[in-house]
């Protein structure tokens, strides 16, 4: 071996016995076909990072023999590659493959006899090299395209594997890039940061430094600002950082030795970003693009569903009537309060409906999709071809249960939107085919979801959005439910009655006492469905392996036992509850398969909550299941780890390689919750966590529960919970409302403010306007809508 050579093997894979999707850690066998080392084994074991790996492909694999304690020689590989078909056997068989229609054998056979083994360094470097085979210019040229293209994409990826991305943030920036991966990433190796998901600032600045690029070159600061931009708002759930706030915080990133005046050259950056149309800049508040476009686009989305309703056809009495018809079918009496809120939601384009637990929102779903469709003689079959009613949720478990209770489909909104939870849904443009729409836990719906939902709806559609105002707000920025109902432009309900309390119930109370701020010792005392145990966090695991025991001797499932926590690290942390829960009802014996994925071990009838939303298995984001099967990867032959999960009655099966889109589900985030309701709620809450003990949080949590609920920790942490109100989040989406609606704000005698609808005295078009997307392209068009052509068209 050279001296400067690096050791590689040139092999087959034979088999994969080990790999860890999470870090993307392979260990299989090859069967050595070259070497530049001492080995004269016919096999060897190799290990590391890497991507996609097919058995019986043949690869390159750079790095070093080591000698592990417990296995042995391994080679440690730290680069590799796919082969290039080398010797007449291989290149015949490349040249015939599926990647050259038009070439079989035969042609195949007279390239490598014309070329010879380097036909492919020739037909790279001389274009005519396959004139001799007559096939026509176009043909010719896919030929060459295709080699060229195979041959930078192996030089790519090669390369970016070095720069140390490995296989899969590899494969998604050459599939960004293509041919010019390389030239981008070695010319602004920071544009990462913007154009490809997973790779941070961090990630850049590690190969900006291999690059020679400098500290303070403005590549860096340009990708230190993004990055940060990015951070805060998914941090704070705001739609905006501050200006000064972005400044100091990435001073603090860049830590530059320069002596120039770093602000200037992080303002100048900002500058350039806004330029560029990355970044926006209002009021000395900074915006993602996408974000601020996002808040204009469902304003004007508001605006056009608004101009093109055209009313209703049937009068006061009719609704009267068929009312009392939903009563007596729902048996079910409903207060002035809720007949407003059916009666308004029929009534108006777009109508907003909140309230706490108990107040009747779902029975007002059922009399709103009833009514709509007696008076729009309209038949509520899903099967009819008039039938128009859309029903939606953000979560799997919401919408399952928002079915239930109507009787009618519901689905996912991102189901319903036919969106992929992928950054593909960044462009996607849907429609929706319905005339009215009703979305249900509208509070965890984020600004970018609402923003390609409301924009999807079609004119002439009502829109009903229900939810509770005062529970947690999305994860993603933004706080779409509040803002509209504090914009004061759409007609809103605000449910206060309770109608839903058994006698016997005081979770339903709790949980308003908890709304209003009410912190009283009968918080504490312990009441036939809920009760309080006062421990600290050293020994919350205990209490709860209690607990758990003690339900499941009472005859409860773990099914309908769900362990809520605010936080994930901790002795009371999720991760660590998770563990002492499953060891306690599924713990492992000698007949239990069991796999790992990194620290986290998986077992038959374990309870697991998915991650993401995957539409082709019908199974989305919050959605809880059990395992019910496990196939080791030497029981199939595709030789790999499989999990099969029962999802309420939707059974899929998780290669290892999709199981980071699992977890553990015995105790879940107080977040991921929403949307859904259990038999037996636990919630451990210690001083601990008191950066995220929040009145919304407590709230909804206690919401969560049917029958039981078990507080469990310290009694301060409880009291600071109710007494913490959340600030609110940052956004500006009322804003953009008013401007859009032409809406001033007036001040009421009590003082309250108000929104009042205005007309603008003129038309001046600034830049003011044309920057803040101010201007209504149907300026002099405001009454005119899409039917009334139709109309006349048809006349």
């Amino acid at each position: 071996m050279a001296e400067n050579e690096k050791p590689y093997f040139v092999g087959t894979v034979k088999a994969i016995f080990f790999e860890n999707p999470e870090n993307l850690y392979k260990i299989f066998t090859i069967k050595v076909k070259k070497t530049n080392t001492d080995w004269d084994a016919g096999d060897i074991v190799v290990t590391g990072s890497f991507g996609e790996i097919s058995e019986e492909e043949e690869y390159r694999f750079e790095g070093q023999i080591i000698d592990h304690p417990k296995y042995g020689k391994q080679f440690q590989a730290t680069t590799y590659k796919r082969s290039r078909p080398n010797g007449r056997k291989e290149l015949i068989n490349f040249f015939s493959s599926d990647e050259f229609p038009g070439i079989g054998k035969k042609k195949a056979e007279k390239i490598v006899d014309e070329l010879g083994n380097d036909a492919i360094d020739k037909i790279l470097q001389d274009p005519h090299a396959l004139d001799f085979l007559k096939l026509g210019e176009e043909k010719t040229k896919n030929i060459i395209d295709q080699i060229s293209n195979n041959h930078q994409t192996e030089q790519a990826l090669y390369q970016l594997n070095n720069y140390g991305f490995g296989a899969t943030l590899s494969a998604r920036i050459y599939q960004k890039y293509g041919v010019q991966t390389l030239e981008k990433i070695t010319d602004d190796p920071y544009q990462l940061v913007l154009d490809v998901k997973g790779v941070g600032f961090k990630r850049a600045d590690e190969l900006a430094k291999r690059l020679g690029i400098t500290g303070d070159d403005p590549r860096r600061i340009k990708g230190a600002l993004i990055q940060m931009v990015t951070s805060m708002v998914n941090e704070t759930g705001d739609t905006y950082v501050p200006g000064q706030e972005l400044i100091r915080r990435v001073s603090g990133v860049l830590n530059s030795n320069s002596t120039d005046d770093l602000s200037d050259k992080l303002v100048e950056g900002l500058r350039n970003l806004v330029k560029d149309g990355v970044l926006l800049v209002e009021d000395g508040n900074v915006y993602e693009k996408g974000l601020s476009d996002s808040e204009w686009s469902i304003a004007q989305s508001l605006k056009m569903i608004t101009d093109t309703f055209k009313g209703v056809a049937w009068t006061k009495h009719a609704f009267k009537r068929e009312l009392k018809h939903v009563e007596t079918n729902f048996k079910v009496k409903y207060d002035e309060s809720q007949e407003k809120a059916i009666e308004q939601s029929l009534t108006h384009p777009v109508f907003l409906l909140t309230g706490g637990p108990g107040t009747g929102k779902t029975t007002i779903i059922n009399a709103i999709v009833a009514a709509y469709g007696k008076l729009n003689d309209m038949t509520l079959d899903p099967a009819s071809d008039d039938y128009a009613i859309s029903l939606a949720a953000p979560t799997g478990r919401a919408a399952k249960h928002m079915g239930e209770s109507t009787g009618l489909p519901a689905m996912t909104i991102h189901r319903l939107l036919g969106l992929t939870g992928t950054e593909d849904d960044d462009f996607a443009e849907p429609s929706l085919d319905c005339k009215l729409l009703i979305i249900d836990e509208m509070s965890m719906v984020d600004t970018k979801l609402f923003k390609t939902l409301i924009k999807a709806v079609q004119p002439g559609t009502q829109v009903v959005l229900v939810g509770d105002k005062d529970q947690l707000p999305s994860v993603g920025p933004g706080q779409i439910f509040s803002d509209l109902i504090n914009s004061q432009v759409f007609p809103t309900t605000i449910l206060k009655n309770i109608h839903r309390q058994d006698e016997d119930s005081t979770i339903i109370q709790l949980a308003h006492d908890i709304n209003e701020g009410i912190i009283v010792d009968g918080i504490f005392q312990n009441r036939a469905d809920r009760s309080f145990i006062n421990s600290n966090s050293r020994n919350v695991p205990e209490v709860l392996s209690q607990i758990i025991s003690k339900s499941s001797e009472r005859g409860f499932d773990i099914s309908d036992v769900q362990v809520l926590a605010p936080m994930y690290r901790g002795q009371a942390g999720i991760d660590n509850l998770n563990f002492v829960i499953q060891n306690v009802v599924n713990p492992m014996t000698l007949k239990r398969k069991e796999v790992s994925m990194g620290n986290i071990k998986y077992r038959i009838k374990d309870k697991v909550v998915y991650l993401v939303n995957t539409p082709e298995d019908n199974v989305f984001n919050g959605e809880i299941g059990k395992i019910i099967g496990i196939i080791l990867a030497k029981e199939n032959t595709d030789h790999v780890d499989k999990l099969i999960i029962d999802f309420d009655g939707n059974e899929v099966t998780l290669d290892r390689k999709d199981w980071l889109n699992i977890t553990l589900a015995y105790c879940t985030s107080i977040h991921k919750s929403q949307g859904s309701e259990f038999e037996m709620v636990i919630l451990p809450l210690v001083n601990e966590e008191s950066r995220m003990l929040r009145r919304n949080l407590l709230y909804t949590a206690v919401t969560r529960a049917k029958r039981l609920l078990i507080m469990v920790g310290d009694r301060s942490a409880f009291e600071r919970s109710i007494r913490d109100q959340s600030s609110e989040r940052q956004t500006t989406l009322k804003e953009r409302i008013f401007t859009t609606f032409k809406v001033k704000l007036v001040a009421k005698e009590d003082t309250e403010t108000i929104s009042e609808t205005t007309e603008p005295k003129d038309y001046v078009l600034t830049m003011d306007m044309v920057m803040n997307n101010a201007i209504n392209p149907m300026i002099g068009m405001e009454n005119v809508i899409p039917s009334d052509f139709i109309e006349k068209k048809e006349a």
